[in-house]
């Protein structure tokens, strides 16, 4: 399978790249437009901050290219807050891929909200095997609203999406790469859409 992680220097790379090793699969980082269109699946990672994100991703034509593509595509974290319409975080417009907005949790809770907590309302494929109320590792500030895209949803202060699906797009809140067998069948199930 042809796995290709899209390279636009947003963290997390190294620990995304061991889990499909662990699944017995090579995920390749590049930012060339031709391997990204031509590969099975795609990921889209993201640790760090939106609007920088975002620069970078027009500076390479990346913020055109992946709205287009047309095999299965994993947003994860900032991955999936930037193909949402826009986030508070640095005032920024994004992909447009999810029909929802990204807001900043309240000063009312510890933000950013860092551990594990619960995934729930878990619909598509993307869960098969994964029971309601599974456990999975988040570190976020901001959070997606909740739209009919939603594919699971958290609770941190209010109830989020934790993941959207619109379809060949996938988005994930949590880090599944972090979060045990439970995040490793994610990932399988991923793989096998």
């Amino acid at each position: 399978m042809d796995l290709k992680i899209v390279n636009y220097g947003a963290g997390n790379i190294k620990s995304i790249q061991f889990a499909f090793q662990r699944l017995g699969y090579d995920a390749v980082l590049t930012a060339d437009p031709e391997a990204l269109l031509k590969a099975d699946k795609v990921i889209f990672p993201g640790v760090g901050e939106a609007s920088s994100a975002m620069r970078k991703l027009k500076e390479s034509g990346l913020d055109t290219l992946i709205p287009e593509l047309k095999q299965p595509v994993l947003g994860i974290c900032l991955g999936m807050q930037l193909m949402c319409k826009s986030t508070q975080e640095g005032d920024t417009i994004g992909l447009g891929i999810f029909d929802t907005d990204v807001k900043r949790f309240s000063n009312e809770v510890k933000v950013p909200q860092m551990g594990w907590n619960t995934v729930t309302n878990l619909k598509s494929d993307l869960f098969k095997s994964i029971e309601e109320g599974s456990f999975m590792y988040l570190v976020h500030s901001y959070y997606a609203e909740n739209c009919n895209q939603n594919i699971a949803t958290t609770a941190y202060e209010l109830e989020y999406a934790s993941a959207l699906e619109n379809d060949n797009f996938f988005g994930v809140q949590f880090h599944p790469e972090k979060s045990g067998k439970v995040g490793e069948q994610l990932l399988k199930n991923f793989l096998e859409l």
